[in-house]
């Protein structure tokens, strides 16, 4: 199953059977809102709380996934997610309520596809029959942890970006009908010295680069190979800056096939700055446009690159540097 150093290879192609995306009410004003299983109006989606809201857009994925399979909650071995809250809060409690056996992760904004890439490897060698993968953001609960509480009405500068509200869910299972999990390249973490926690775009740009650059190397293919390179949040910065650098290293990806979730997901004119970002980001873009274009026969084969900035509240405040991460998964009709 291992080829080259980071890469994993499912031969037994492990299957997409369905997947569930909720959004909030900036997604639904969004360019992709029609790809949404589920639309919030209001923020707070009935709780007490954003942790609440968030906790309650994941349980609602989770919902919607398996309804629209043919597979009862019984019959899922495990439940694999992670956000971006203090010790995965949300995603803890939803595993209580959903009550599947959990693996909890956290890899900041690449926890949709390191959730997806270990469900494949775990169905791949019959460790399971049917896997819940996912994740869930809400954008009050990231700024309140991260930067400041939106009552504040902190000024932000451009390169600062916008986190997502909403939760993508995925089942994967051993045999059916939907999209193929053929690959997944294992990033390692990229520190450049980066600190300042308003430009996560430029500091997950050179860990995108590295896993893109290892999964050809490890799978001995070209660019071209693929319809689309999914980035996940990189937005306006990390995408131009990550591109650049891959052009630098010989790697021939074509403009218009270099693509980013945290570009996708927003309209031209709402005020997201650089973009899109947050854990549910990639896994709402994915799990809801790009495969719904893979099944209309838009798309046949795309690797989607998952970032995620490893910092924290402690490592800001302590002046510490950003360290990122990517994860790539190859997805095939």
């Amino acid at each position: 199953m291992l080829q080259g150093h980071q890469t994993w290879v499912f031969a037994n192609r492990p299957v997409i059977v369905s997947t569930g995306t909720v959004g909030g009410p900036f997604e639904a004003n969004g360019s992709i809102s029609e790809d949404f299983d589920l639309l919030h109006e209001d923020m707070w989606i009935g709780q007490a709380s954003f942790e609440k809201a968030q906790q309650t857009l994941m349980e609602e994925a989770c919902q919607i996934t398996l309804k629209k399979s043919s597979i009862e909650k019984e019959q899922v071995e495990f439940f694999i997610s992670g956000d971006l809250i203090n010790q995965i809060t949300p995603t803890n409690f939803t595993a209580k309520t959903i009550g599947i056996p959990f693996f909890g992760l956290f890899n900041a904004c690449a926890t949709s596809m390191e959730s997806l890439a270990l469900a494949a490897m775990i169905i791949n060698n019959k460790g399971a029959n049917y896997i819940l993968s996912g994740t869930a953001s809400h954008n009050a609960s990231a700024e309140r942890q991260f930067r400041y509480p939106t009552e504040y009405g902190g000024q932000k500068p451009p390169t600062a970006q916008w986190t997502v509200t909403g939760a993508g869910c995925a089942l994967i299972a051993q045999q059916g009908q939907g999209p193929v999990i053929t690959s997944a390249t294992i990033g390692k973490v990229i520190d450049m010295g980066i600190t300042d926690p308003f430009n996560m775009g430029g500091a997950m740009a050179p860990a995108a680069v590295d896993t893109i650059e290892k999964h050809f190397k490890d799978r001995n293919l070209s660019p071209d190979y693929y319809d689309l390179i999914i980035t996940g949040d990189l937005g306006h910065i990390g995408r131009e800056i990550s591109y650049d650098l891959l052009t630098e290293r010989g790697l021939a990806i074509k403009e218009e096939q270099y693509v980013d979730c945290g570009l996708t997901i927003y309209r031209e004119g709402q005020p997201v700055l650089a973009g899109g970002s947050g854990s549910a980001c990639s896994a709402v873009v994915t799990y809801g446009h790009f495969l719904n274009r893979m099944k209309a026969g838009e798309l046949k084969r795309i690797l989607v690159v998952a970032t995620g900035a490893l910092h924290s509240p402690m490592s800001i405040q302590q002046n510490d540097p950003i360290p990122c991460i990517a994860h790539a998964v190859s997805i095939e009709n």
